[in-house]
């Protein structure tokens, strides 16, 4: 009988590199595997699953809520749509929200938003919206949010292109003004590049960003489907600055690790260029999904996560830059959300993640060069403690094995 892996193999796109691992359970800040095997996950699926695995309160909403309603379509009105609704808006200070399923969805609604704004509103000529992204930035794999990336890979193969996107400098404020025009719609950011190996802009550069477009006037949207939600160590990583954008992207871990949940959010202004027939989703905002999203919502704030990750974040950093290890070329993060960049002179992430594995750590590299630390919010200080140590134990034992060779 062919295994899991072998399957997958011959059936599946191979669009991913998987570890060699099966999962079959999760619970808490743990998963298992098909053979019995215990691994402590320290990707928590790139941050979608903040509240950890099976999450009691999650499980139990979804529960109820798929034997009571789950598909009817925006056709119709449902009962919880609206306080899903009104509980983020209020939670975010914004004004309405447009719900969707997947993250990149979310990021191609706030597109479509920012260009229908600059034409209605800003007065731009039709057609000539320009819209700014970063160098380095990952917003998602569809053709529009790829025409944003400047990573050869994402764009190889998939042209051409739609036009209206423009790349400042990430971290530059000098780049992004001079690629200001009286075109530009918007300037689409991460507070924290994810997918680029976890890297934090200098400290005030989002604040002079948001100064900046208010100047030119140009939306500013955050897209915090990885940031957000308690991730960095505040409710939103634009908080860090006090910085508080006209158009907000969330979704991961919105829908509580149990399925795909996303919103753009925005301003009144900017969200009242929609029409009915405008935009939509036959899944988003689903009652099925309203029910998690408003749950997990809930729970982000009486569980308190947000300080959870920057207690444990802080705990976590800084007994990482204690590891001595030639390896090591770097340690940065924000709350839980770290990345360890090891030197590709002397190693690749992908092998540092391969020896973790075995060692009962679940992690992945991001571009060969960073191990991804994103754990559940929910992990504690004991946790943190043995993860380290299997971290420190590795490092050491690769640097052996290169000096011996």
């Amino acid at each position: 009988m062919n295994s899991p892996i072998e399957l997958e193999q011959r059936y599946c796109a191979q669009n991913y590199l998987p570890l060699p691992v099966v999962l079959t359970r999760g619970e808490g800040v743990f998963v298992w595997d098909d053979e019995g095997n215990k691994y402590l996950d320290m990707m928590s699926a790139y941050s979608a699953v903040s509240h950890g695995h099976a999450n009691p309160r999650l499980v139990k909403v979804a529960q109820e809520q798929l034997a009571r309603l789950n598909i009817v379509s925006r056709a119709y009105h449902t009962d919880n749509l609206g306080p899903f609704l009104q509980r983020a808006c209020e939670l975010t200070g914004m004004d309405m929200a447009l719900p969707m399923n997947t993250g990149a969805e979310g990021v191609e609604t706030a597109l479509k938003a920012a260009r229908k704004w600059a034409y209605e509103v800003k007065g731009v000529a039709p057609d000539a919206a320009e819209i700014i992204a970063c160098t380095g930035n990952f917003h998602g794999r569809t053709i529009a949010i790829i025409a944003m990336s400047d990573e050869e890979q994402y764009r190889r193969g998939f042209g051409p292109f739609p036009p209206g996107f423009i790349l400042a400098e990430y971290g530059n404020l000098q780049s992004l003004e001079e690629k200001i025009t009286p075109n530009t719609a918007a300037f689409l950011v991460e507070p924290v590049q994810g997918e680029a190996g976890i890297v934090v802009p200098p400290a005030g550069y989002l604040k002079a960003c948001e100064q900046l477009c208010r100047k030119h006037n140009v939306l500013l949207i955050a897209d915090e489907i990885q940031t957000g939600l308690g991730r960095t160590g505040k409710l939103l990583a634009c908080e860090h600055e006090g910085v508080k954008p006209d158009g907000l992207i969330l979704g991961k871990a919105l829908g509580g690790g149990i399925l795909p949940v996303s919103l753009f959010l925005a301003r009144r202004e900017v969200m009242r260029v929609f029409t009915p027939g405008d935009h939509g989703s036959t899944f988003g905002g689903n009652p099925l999904a309203a029910a998690v999203g408003l749950e997990a919502l809930n729970i982000l704030v009486e569980d308190d996560l947000s300080a959870c990750s920057a207690s444990m974040g802080d705990y976590m950093l800084t007994k990482l830059r204690k590891l001595d290890s030639p390896m090591i070329k770097e340690i940065r993060g924000l709350g839980l959300f770290i990345g360890v960049e090891i030197d590709p002179a002397l190693s690749t992430a992908r092998e540092v993640c391969e020896r973790l594995m075995q060692r009962g750590i679940l992690s992945k590299e991001t571009h060969d060069t960073v191990v991804r630390l994103a754990p559940p919010l929910t992990i504690s200080r004991s946790e943190i403690d043995w993860a380290l140590d299997q971290i420190d134990a590795v490092l050491a034992e690769m640097d052996r094995l290169r000096l011996a060779s």
